[in-house]
């Protein structure tokens, strides 16, 4: 068998299972911030403080998963990545309720992230601290998904898997120095990326006073920045987040769906730039070099 493609498998069948763990993280984290909330004065729906019972939460790693509707405790064979879903039409085996289409397409998007990464990736993995940044990239993508869905869902930047992101991050970013021989031109490459990524929008949550971002943001952009190690990344994934973003929004601007006012969610559109430039970042500035000269 090809060597690649037998990789390829055995990275789809780790990235299928972690994002199947990243599913149930996002509410399990969802329960202890709401419990956080509660326990704080704060007012929780009716929606939201029913879903929580159902999580008996003891420890949010070993905890058995439950379904949200009914409070049963899922058995194995309800938790086979992919399988038990599509064997479910997605729906609770107990109560038929539907389990909802987010849960599965994770770990659909984990493990194509995981097996994508390995096919694409821009570096050679000739040394042991090139294998180091390829294991700091996929570890932190599980955090990312993560962090995607929840700010997707609540608008919020969980700091539990935030500070995990960013300690892959510092990894990776490690890992890159060393393999410059710890150059301090590579040090410099990574600081002036940290201060494109998240020094702007640190300046932007000053000056807006908090209203236009969350420190989230803040905190999001030293993660990917760190994971990019690369100030030209770093420019390229802020550039890629705000098209991407514009891409999408401007239609539901001009049918009213969105408005000025509206609170977007912005970590998604950051992370999806991050992905772009880190596996494709280095084709696309050649790309455009050449077509700069073209046109000059």
């Amino acid at each position: 068998m090809n060597f690649d493609l037998l990789i390829s498998i055995m990275l789809a069948l780790v990235g299928v299972s972690a994002g199947s763990f990243a599913g149930a993280m996002v509410w399990r984290l969802r329960a202890a911030q709401l419990r956080e909330d509660k326990e704080a004065g704060e007012t929780v729906s009716k929606k939201d403080a029913a879903a929580v019972e159902k999580i008996k939460q003891t420890s949010m790693l070993t905890d058995r998963s439950v379904c949200l509707h009914c409070g049963h405790h899922l058995a194995w064979y309800d938790l086979i990545p992919v399988v038990s879903w599509l064997q479910l039409g997605g729906r609770c085996r107990y109560c038929r309720k539907k389990i909802g289409w987010p849960e599965f397409a994770v770990e659909i998007g984990v493990a194509a992230f995981f097996v994508l990464s390995y096919l694409v990736w821009p570096y050679l993995l000739d040394e042991v601290w090139s294998i180091v940044q390829l294991v700091s990239w996929l570890l932190a993508g599980i955090g990312l998904a993560i962090l995607f869905l929840y700010d997707s869902r609540w608008f919020l930047l969980p700091d539990r898997v935030m500070f995990a992101v960013i300690a892959c991050g510092a990894v990776f970013s490690f890992a890159s120095i060393a393999l410059y021989d710890f150059a301090v031109g590579q040090l410099v490459n990574v600081l002036i990326a940290v201060t494109i990524l998240s020094g702007i929008y640190y300046v932007i949550y000053v000056v807006s006073k908090h209203q236009w971002i969350g420190f989230g943001d803040v905190k999001l952009g030293l993660a990917l920045a760190l994971l990019l190690a690369d100030w030209q990344l770093a420019l390229l994934a802020l550039f890629l987040a705000n098209l991407i973003g514009t891409i999408l929004l401007l239609p539901m601007m001009l049918r009213g769906r969105v408005t000025r006012q509206s609170h977007i969610p912005f970590g998604p559109f950051l992370i999806a730039g991050w992905l772009f430039a880190g596996l494709f970042g280095h084709e696309i500035i050649t790309w455009y070099a050449l077509l700069t000269l073209v046109a000059v």
